[in-house]
């Protein structure tokens, strides 16, 4: 997720949190809802469970926006830590004697190591500055692919292009991109 997207995401959510702003919610809703129902359905949630629960998740960004801290996480991250513990909650509330106790979900997740993260944030960087060496027309189908979550279908439909130039101009991005980091891995292993 680009940081323009992230900080975007964080303003929407600061102005549900300071003026209930309806259109604000409204972006956050039509952007997160569709990816928190995906995630949930990956964990093995029926679709009608987890449409309820994204639901939820979502009621909770409306009334613990202000909660958010974008200094500690991106809102992805928060609704997706809130997505997670909602779900282990539905599980211990379940009583049919399904619960897994061993369920990985069900276990807390381990913060995340400094030096992981500070290399996470490096690689992000170098793959932001690669991005920025490809052709305009490539770098934007990306990002609509990547940044967006759209199908090669969906952007096909949304730019106008045929889907096989989606398709061909993402893959030779591809290979740009994988170019240029292998190019600046060789860079960072000399220094």
């Amino acid at each position: 997720m680009s940081n323009d997207l992230k900080e975007r995401l964080a303003g929407l959510a600061e102005a549900v949190a300071v003026r209930r702003d309806q259109k604000a919610f409204a972006e956050l809703f039509d952007y997160f809802a569709p990816r928190l129902k995906s995630y949930l359905q990956r964990l093995r949630m029926e679709p009608s469970q987890a449409e309820e629960l994204t639901q939820e998740i979502m009621i909770v960004l409306w009334h613990k926006a202000g909660m958010f801290d974008p200094a500690k996480s991106s809102l992805a991250t928060w609704l997706f830590r809130v997505a997670r513990n909602r779900r282990i909650d539905a599980l211990r509330r379940d009583r049919s004697g399904r619960l897994d106790p061993d369920d990985p979900a069900l276990q807390p997740s381990q913060p995340e190591a400094a030096d992981d993260r500070i290399e996470a944030e490096q690689r992000d960087e170098r793959v932001r500055k690669a991005m920025l060496d490809l052709p305009e027309e490539q770098a934007v189908l990306v990002r609509q692919a990547f940044f967006l979550g759209l199908s090669h279908s969906q952007i096909a439909a949304d730019t106008g292009l045929p889907l096989g130039t989606v398709k061909s101009r993402i893959r030779l991005a591809f290979a740009r991109l994988r170019r240029s980091l292998e190019i600046d891995d060789g860079d960072m292993t000399l220094h």
